[in-house]
């Protein structure tokens, strides 16, 4: 064991090809695969140990010390893994709880083996860590030998004579132990009290003169012994009763309270036993040497577990002081910052505003000199979060008086709207009702401007959508109770603030339309002068900004929205106008627009928004100096000029719900009415020149479907013929006169049409007859039953 003799092994050597196949299972170090060993023999098992083993040297050699470390974890799993494999009965292996007495004597002998070769080992430390690695293997010899081993094993440590080394053997030992025999806590509790008292070698003069060779100071000398001190306690700590907190402060003070092994304890045991013992803890710190391991650490680790439990209040302030004593006297920024950072949790937990402010104000004190803060932003942000957490009422937060000159110090742009985004999220999640507190407005305000104004030609479409909803619920939450005009003139100011992000212009306009609509219920639709004049001035708002928008999809609807406004407060002549730029929009309606980031045809959004402007249109009556159905007759011709796609038939589909409005205009009285706002029917009185206008315009447009329905007469078109043929017909079925007997005719052809070349659906048509058979039973409907007899069925056959 541990000789020269094996070098690096050529991968062909003494090792059959299909040996070597197997053993390649093995080369992943990261998962391992023991279980390909169940069929080597003894010759490539040793050959495979060999491999490993001058691995593990190279690998030290060219410092690849984690890779080291792996190797060292597999060759310790190979030999248990072996020692299994040697059990096996039948090919099925032990279960993982078995008994020694299941164990069979050659698995027995060979792991005796081990242990013996173990023991012939001269060289403490080797012989230490060989057998710890394999500690799990005396499982296999007797159901005590784990619990004998591991007392014998921490005792064998009192004779590694380097501290250093020897604590890092305890790490060791402890980690394997709670691997393999958790419950063994006294092995655990007994390595780290051996610890403690030989901690004093540390200030003896081997160690002192050592670190002279080496030129190493002695708190860099400490730091070294943290993180297996730190594991050693943690491993301890692991659902520990609290006696044991006390056990070990008691013995901790006997070494004269050292503060590398105060700081271990603090940040190994639960945070409810350090917070009860707080005071405790903090005249331990005083007494500390602060020569090897500064004060300020120790508060920082106190102060981390105190914003995980809560100390006995009686202590609250006194544990402040105490700790801020220390602290404000810091005069390294950042030792300052990072103690700062930790405590501000605790402050705004259990005290007033008064209280934050002060340590607010201390922090711009220590961070503001020399530009500090700048190397500081991530304990800053911190600090920030951690006050609007814990002050979540923003009247009360914007009362904090340094909390704004606290925002300054963030000049880094980026970190900057970080902050600010962090600062309006935790607004929105928080503010349950509206405000209108002038200190809130004011302090949202310039955060939301900081911002907007971060948004240039590089920022990501996901940055400004995001932006832009955290403002938009800031402006949601806006109110100024009946003081509408108060109101208004906050989103004015909102918009000039906020130009750059479109989403923010779309919310302010739906708001403002919604500020003219409270307007209009508050005075129940009868408004006065000065009313009237307020909703002008908001229709206003939206007419001079709804041409800003790139989006001409959300102009068009905006339009269609703030005209519906219009007219619903009488503002006839405005909402002229708003119908009027939605016409005049259509034709600059691309053939394809990006939806979700994706490039779409824009026919069906077309198609959707003329049929909701046709339903408007109703009810809009006509200005009296532009003539009949003057936006109507604008809107036909903008679609007649059109570019329409040559596969499409939205053209058509449109037409036919120009005849469902015009059939609709042609009432004694509409469906619907916008209430104070006459109507045509009003207007007109069904007046015959009126209804020979809408006659006209359904002529032309119906000549219109026909012609597109015969440049379908193509064998390629002619299931889209017949579609449309069906669809034609239930216009006409649901909108027109049938009495009428050219609409009859015309009805009767379609329906031949739509089955002349069998691509009609038949159970559609047999419910539309069935349908009109229905309608011909009723009063004054017995067209139907002459129309039903001259609709034919044709068969597929």
């Amino acid at each position: 064991m541990g000789s020269e003799k094996g070098k690096a092994t050529t991968s062909g050597s003494a090792v059959s090809e299909k040996v070597r196949t197997r053993l390649e299972e093995l080369d992943d170090l990261e998962e391992g695969s023991q279980k390909e060993l169940l069929n080597l023999t003894q010759q490539d098992y040793m050959n495979r140990i060999e491999e490993l083993n001058q691995s593990l040297k190279d690998a030290w050699s060219s410092d690849q010390k984690v890779k080291a470390l792996k190797i060292v974890i597999q060759v310790s799993k190979l030999v248990y893994e072996r020692i299994l494999s040697m059990c096996m009965d039948n090919r099925v292996s032990l279960s993982d709880n078995f008994s020694p007495e299941t164990v069979n004597d050659t698995a027995k002998e060979t792991c005796l083996n081990w242990f013996f070769k173990i023991a012939s080992i001269r060289e403490l430390i080797p012989r230490f860590y060989v057998e710890a690695a394999i500690l799990k293997c005396n499982k296999f010899l007797s159901k005590t030998g784990i619990s004998e081993c591991l007392p014998r094993l921490t005792s064998v440590i009192r004779g590694i004579g380097d501290p250093l080394v020897a604590v890092y053997a305890r790490a060791y030992l402890c980690r394997v132990g709670m691997e393999v025999a958790p419950q063994l806590k006294e092995s655990l509790n007994k390595n780290f009290f051996d610890f403690l008292l030989t901690f004093k070698q540390i200030h003896g003069d081997t160690v002192q003169n050592q670190l002279v060779v080496q030129c190493v100071e002695i708190p860099l000398y400490l730091t070294l012994y943290s993180p297996a001190i730190d594991w050693i306690l943690q491993c301890i700590a692991y659902h520990a009763p609290e006696i044991l907190l006390t056990e070990t402060m008691e013995r901790c003070k006997k070494l004269g309270n050292n503060a590398l092994l105060l700081n271990s304890i603090m940040s190994a045991f639960r945070a409810e036993f350090i917070a009860a013992r707080s005071m405790d803890f903090i005249g331990m710190i005083k007494e500390c040497d602060e020569s090897g391991f500064p004060k300020h650490l120790l508060f920082r680790s106190l102060g981390l577990n105190l914003a995980l439990a809560d100390p006995p209040e009686n202590d609250h302030l006194q544990i402040l002081n105490e700790a801020w004593k220390v602290i404000t006297k810091l005069k390294n920024p950042q030792d300052y910052i990072n103690c700062a950072e930790v405590w501000v949790e605790y402050t705004c937990r259990h005290f007033t505003k008064r209280e934050v402010n002060t340590v607010l104000a201390d922090v711009i004190k220590h961070m503001t000199p020399d530009r500090a803060f700048e190397d500081a932003y991530p304990q800053l942000q911190s600090i920030i979060q951690k006050v609007i957490t814990y002050i979540s009422d923003f009247s009360l937060l914007f009362s904090v008086e340094k909390f704004l000159p606290f925002l300054d110090m963030f000049q880094k742009e980026s970190v900057r709207v970080e902050v600010c985004k962090c600062i309006m999220e935790s607004f929105i999640k928080h503010q349950q009702e509206s405000t209108k507190d002038p200190v809130i407005l004011n302090a949202l305000l310039h955060i939301c401007k900081t911002m907007h104004d971060s948004v240039n030609a590089l920022t990501l479409e996901d940055e400004k959508r995001l932006l832009a909803a955290l403002i938009n619920g800031f402006i949601k939450m806006v109110s100024f109770g009946r003081d509408f005009e108060q109101q208004l003139s906050f989103y004015v100011e909102a918009r000039s603030m906020f130009c750059n992000l479109e989403p923010v212009l779309v919310q302010l306009i739906h708001s403002v339309n919604q500020l003219a609509m409270e307007t209009r219920k508050v005075m129940r639709g009868n408004h006065s002068r000065k009313t009237a004049a307020f909703v002008r001035a908001c229709v206003a708002f939206c007419f001079i900004t709804i041409p800003s928008l790139s989006s001409i999809f959300t102009r068009l609807n905006l339009y269609l929205h703030s005209g519906q406004v219009a007219l619903a407060n009488q503002c006839l002549s405005q909402a002229d106008a708003f119908f009027k730029a939605a016409v005049s929009l259509v034709p600059e309606v691309p053939k394809m627009i990006s939806v979700d980031g994706k490039m779409r045809p824009s026919d069906a959004f077309l198609l959707e928004f003329l049929c909701n402007f046709f339903s408007t249109l109703l009810v809009v009556p006509d200005h009296p100096e532009q003539g009949v159905l003057f936006l109507v007759r604008g809107l036909l011709n903008v679609i007649q000029d059109y570019t329409w796609e040559d596969n499409s038939d939205d053209k058509i589909r449109i037409y036919t719900n120009v005849l469902h409005l015009l059939s609709a205009m042609t009432q004694e009285t509409y469906i619907y009415h916008v209430d104070k706002v006459d109507s045509n029917d009003t207007l007109y009185g069904g007046d015959s020149k009126f209804l020979a206008e809408i006659s006209k315009l359904c002529e032309t447009v119906i000549a219109q479907i026909l012609d597109h329905l015969k440049t379908l007469g193509k064998e390629e078109t002619l299931k889209r013929q017949s579609q449309l043929a069906l669809y034609f017909f239930n216009t006409i079925l649901a909108h027109g006169d049938l009495r009428n007997n050219k609409l009859n005719q015309l009805s009767v052809n379609l329906w031949n049409l739509a089955q002349k070349h069998g691509f009609a659906d038949t159970k559609t048509m047999v419910k539309t007859l069935e349908y009109i058979k229905r309608r011909s039973k009723q009063p004054d409907m017995s067209h139907f039953t002459d129309l039903a007899l001259r609709l034919p069925l044709q068969s597929r056959t």
